[in-house]
Parts: structure tokens; sequence; C-alpha cells
């Protein structure tokens, strides 16, 4: 009972799912009894993708019960991106950025993942959208300098890199940032890496000078990365999805809620974001 009723309170106060909270509930209990019967359950998402998922993939249900898990980011990803972007995500877990944005809006993504496990489902969530041709797969985790690092084993989304052996971990390839993009021209990177983004960051800085680049969805912030940031000319800020408008953080009336920071390059995504399609999710025109 206790894991129910946080459950129940997430999807309750949800932007999406809170709009039609009965169709959510369906969508709950019709996952907790599909997920107990099968190994694995196809959801049909938005505008024609599909979402895989099975049991204990908390990101994954967010999204069935309620549309969007991370409502504000990934509104913002739909709103931002266009048919031959690049959208890079770099902790990709299961894909539900990748599938939001080469599926959906018909983007290149680069999918980073270092679990061998997870990059197992990140698969079966492409070839299920037919995307493979859009999506490339990098089996490694991003950090400062090229080697291996230890990674957890059996955490889900929480999986990370870590020096504490009281954790399950194995060895992983790292990888940087800059010499993954060397030759790229990203739009949008969404970076998810459980406190190593400071390292994502330090192996970065060719990459944050691209003009292409025009924002950044980071889980975790500290000094050295907002400073960094502000030198390459991005702002903090908040997206507000209904409005399709991007407001300075501490601004009056900004009621956008989002785990993780948006950075962006403000003159140059204004006019994407008002002009992007309207799609339906759980329901709703987002």
């Amino acid at each position: 009972m206790r894991s129910i009723v946080p459950t129940l309170q997430f999807i309750a106060r949800h932007p999406l799912s809170s709009r039609g909270l009965l169709g959510a509930y369906w969508r709950y209990v019709r996952w907790q009894l599909e997920s107990r019967l099968r190994d694995e359950v196809v959801f049909d998402w938005i505008a024609g993708s599909k979402l895989v998922a099975r049991n204990g993939m908390a990101g994954a249900t967010g999204n069935i019960y309620c549309g969007l898990h991370e409502f504000t980011d990934m509104a913002f990803l739909l709103h931002l991106l266009r048919p031959g972007d690049l959208f890079v995500d770099v902790g990709a877990n299961i894909g539900s950025y990748t599938i939001l944005a080469s599926a959906v809006c018909g983007a290149r993504s680069i999918a980073i993942e270092p679990d061998p496990g997870t990059v197992q489902s990140l698969k079966r969530n492409i070839d299920a959208n037919r995307i493979g041709d859009r999506v490339t797969i990098i089996e490694a985790a991003v950090g400062a300098a090229a080697g291996t690092e230890r990674f957890t084993i059996g955490q889900d989304t929480t999986n990370r890199v870590t020096a504490d052996t009281s954790f399950e971990t194995r060895e992983v390839a790292v990888r940087v940032l800059d010499e993954i993009l060397a030759k790229e021209d990203p739009v949008l990177i969404k970076m998810d890496v459980e406190g190593y983004e400071p390292q994502v960051f330090a192996g970065a800085s060719d990459t944050l000078m691209k003009t292409s680049l025009v924002a950044v969805i980071t889980e975790t912030v500290d000094p050295t990365i907002r400073s960094v940031m502000e030198k390459h000319g991005f702002v903090s800020a908040a997206y507000m999805p209904f409005e399709r408008s991007i407001v300075s953080h501490g601004s009056s009336g900004n009621s956008a809620s989002s785990p993780n920071t948006l950075f962006v390059r403000l003159d140059q995504i204004n006019a994407r974001l008002k002009t992007a399609a309207y799609r339906q999710v759980a329901g709703v025109a987002v």
C-alpha cells in the first residue's frame, strides 16, 4: 500500500493526467494487470509511437500513466525538435526521450547508455518504433576522459558510476562527448547520469561551442557547470509547455516544474517553440 499511494498522488498532481484522472487511473490499473501477465507490454504512446516496458521500469511507467513522465522537459523536446535535427541522449536508459525525438519529431538521435541490460531494452524500443535508421546507440558512459569506470547493476533509472564497493557493479567503457560529437551538430542534449554531470561537462568544451546547440537539459548543476554554460551563451530558464514560453528562474508566475535544469540560447528557440505542431498526449493537446 505504501508504494501505491505515492504513485497515485503523482498521477493526481501531474499536469496532464490531472486533466483526465479516470483515464490515468485506468492506465495504471491496466498496467498493473498486463505487466503481471506478460514479460513486456507494448504501449501505444504518442503520434503512433510505441513504448515497450517491463515491470520495474519506473520512468517508463510514468509515461504510461501520465503521458509524459517528465512533462516539462519532454514537452520542451517535442516543441523544439524538427526532422533532421540531432538530439543527444546522455544516459538514455530504455529510450523514452529518444523515442520522442526520433519516432515523434523525426530527428536523429545519438543514444548513449552504459548498462548492457538497459541497452537491450533501448534496442527493443528502437526496433518497436522502426527508427533504427535515425538512432545511433553508443554503449558507454560519458566522462572527462576516455577509459573505464565501475557502474551499478540492477537499480533501474538510478544506475550510475560509483566507487562505493557496497553496490554490485560492472566495468563499463567511458567516452568523451567532444570525441563522440566531433563531426556532429547537435541541437539538443539531455544529460541524466545521476550526479556524474560535472565529468560529462568537463569533456564537452568543444561541444558547447557549437552554434547548432540551442539547449541542454541536465539533472545535476553545480557552480562550475553554471559558469561554463553562461560562458558559452546559455541562460538557465524554465519552460511553460501549455503557454510555449521560456521564463527566467524566479520569474513571477513561473509555474513550470522539473527535476532538471534547462539551459537555452534564447535568441534561437522561441520561434521553434511557438510553431511546433500540437500532439495529443493522454487526451490533452500539447
